[in-house]
């Protein structure tokens, strides 16, 4: 079975990871500003201020991915990059930057897919609550609505929230990613007004005339580490997996959520509004234990027994295909995109210059094939988007992590395609 009509092969960014120009035109901090100058949250005092320095090279990054041949671009547009304060006037300078890259993609044949939250809250409405308080969920409806009134007759891909378990996990319970939070399950609230917002801002999406509106999950299968460990993966699984799909597929939460004061009665009704696709990121399984002490039902254990990234995640490719299938067998599920795929290696420019990355070669070739055996068993999947076209400030691990597809050096901006870059074009090409 041959791939389906449209299929978009394409890359994937995020607006604080390459951007920079961090306080130009108007941009307001967000939270991950606040975070990465806070001494000791982020790994040797990296920053994105500067970051790829994508705002003043966009043109030449989308000549970059001419060279792919890539048929999409999954980009993420900056929330206080166009409203400063997370509410209230828009900055024309910030949205005149994306209505520049947005034509600038279709004049180079690459389809635009939107971004509206990739983790960059505006530091006024954290200061205010961030995703703890309801009124962000409007505020984010807000945006978004402002954002397609610029946008929509170009954008035809628009995704609400980009992997917001990672928001509330990593954010708000651990206080491992900004804002820095340790709330532990009292963190919950967060989970459900980021799935508010998502479905507030799907009918403010639709009242611009969004033509594709989706959600983008973080899912990750849950392996037992024995049989007695199975209801510590299952309570795993409702948490990663199921508490951000349950409710906008199935009008439900699972039993992690249940008779939670903060949902009222309508909200499920709001959260479940009709999407016309799913986003998949996909990076590794995980394995769970028994929890020997804390709040939580479960430890998470090593995997071992596979070859790992640079960062350490075991290269699982038929846990990818397991996911996929898992996901056909539990829901009816509109089409998928896999929004988010790759790998970090510490790549380094050779002394021919050239950046020999085979292993992640093999990672995306591995992963590329069993999405194909997911459409060949009938599973509907309409495009796929690596991670990442560029290095980029990789979080609180700052720039130690390199995912992209083209080498970054950080001190000059120079881009030096990878051998990995090579690769996909041809396979884009082959595929054609």
């Amino acid at each position: 079975m041959g791939l389906p009509d449209g299929f978009r092969w394409g890359v994937a960014t995020a607006a604080y990871q390459i951007e920079g120009a961090a306080t130009e035109d108007g941009r307001g901090p967000s939270t991950w500003d606040t975070f990465a100058h806070t001494p000791g949250r982020v790994r040797d005092g990296h920053t994105g201020d500067v970051a790829c320095d994508h705002y003043h090279r966009w043109p030449e990054d989308i000549a970059l991915m001419g060279g792919l041949g890539v048929g999409s671009y999954r980009f993420s547009i900056a929330w206080p990059r166009v409203q400063p304060a997370g509410s209230g006037p828009v900055n024309p300078k910030g949205l005149d930057f994306y209505g520049r890259l947005v034509d600038g993609l279709l004049a180079a044949g690459i389809a635009p897919a939107a971004t509206l939250y990739h983790w960059d809250l505006p530091q006024p409405l954290e200061d205010a609550g961030g995703w703890m308080t309801r009124d962000t969920a409007y505020r984010f409806a807000e945006f978004s609505y402002l954002a397609a009134e610029r946008l929509a007759d170009r954008v035809e891909m628009w995704i609400t929230l980009n992997e917001p378990v990672v928001v509330m996990a990593y954010g708000y319970a651990f206080g491992v990613h900004a804002p820095g939070r340790t709330l532990m399950l009292d963190a919950l609230p967060a989970a459900h007004h980021q799935l508010l917002g998502h479905g507030l801002a799907v009918n403010a999406l639709r009242g611009r005339g969004a033509r594709e509106i989706g959600l983008t999950n973080h899912y990750s299968p849950a392996w037992a580490a024995t049989p007695d460990d199975q209801p510590a993966a299952d309570a795993f699984d409702a948490f990663m997996n199921r508490l951000f799909t349950d409710p906008v597929l199935l009008g439900r939460y699972p039993e992690v959520m249940a008779d939670a004061s903060f949902v009222r009665s309508e909200d499920l009704t709001v959260i479940a509004s009709p999407i016309d696709f799913l986003g998949v990121n996909y990076y590794q399984p995980t394995r769970l234990k028994k929890a020997d002490e804390g709040p939580l039902p479960f430890d998470i254990t090593d995997i071992t027994e596979y070859p790992v990234t640079g960062m350490g995640w075991p290269i699982v490719p038929d846990a990818f295909l397991s996911l996929l299938r898992s996901l056909h067998s539990r829901y009816s599920l509109p089409p998928l995109y896999i929004t988010e795929n790759g790998c970090s290696f510490p790549d380094e420019i050779g002394t021919d210059g050239i950046v020999d990355d085979s292993s992640r070669i093999e990672f995306l070739d591995a992963h590329i094939k069993a999405m194909r055996t997911a459409i060949d068993e009938g599973i509907d999947i309409r495009g796929y988007y690596a991670w990442s076209l560029l290095d980029n400030f990789e979080w609180s691990e700052g720039y130690h992590p390199r995912f992209g597809l083209v080498h970054v050096d950080y001190e000059t901006q120079k881009r030096t395609p990878k051998r990995s870059y090579g690769w996909y074009r041809d396979f884009i090409a082959a595929s054609s």
